[in-house]
């Protein structure tokens, strides 16, 4: 990634931006809503090995004097779903871009706890996602 960074330096004009737009290195948490009402069914179990990685590339390249973080934020985002059959599909998604463990527990959770639950009720994917700006330097 700091390869990457560097590239991006070197094609951005002085003074642009760099936008920073990635999935934070925090579980993901399902559950059922409908509207305001949420309720937790369980914790995804990932790792961030990837994400540690790039976080230490974007520290990097901000010590060597390349880019100045402008801001920073951290914002949650819902996966919002309506079917079990959209859960697998985005789970499946989901690995291939994160390292993830099996989760036929989770899957078998959700399914019991969508047994329980009135027909409209989504199954919604919790997770925050991290904003950073940075402005290049030199």
């Amino acid at each position: 990634m700091v390869h990457a960074l560097r590239e991006a330096h070197r094609v951005l004009r002085p003074g642009g931006l760099l936008v920073d737009l990635r999935p934070a290195a925090k579980h993901r948490r399902i559950g059922l809503g409908q509207g305001r009402r949420w309720r937790l069914v369980g914790v995804m179990r990932e790792t961030f090995d990837e994400d540690h990685a790039a976080n230490r590339a974007v520290a990097r390249v901000v010590r060597d004097g390349l880019f100045q973080r402008q801001a920073r934020a951290e914002f949650g985002l819902d996966r919002v779903m309506d079917r079990m059959e959209d859960f697998h599909r985005w789970l499946e998604e989901f690995g291939k871009r994160r390292t993830v463990a099996a989760h036929g527990w989770l899957i078998r959770r959700l399914e019991r706890a969508l047994v329980t639950r009135p027909r409209r009720v989504r199954i919604v994917a919790r997770g925050p996602m991290t904003l950073q700006v940075l402005r290049r330097l030199g």
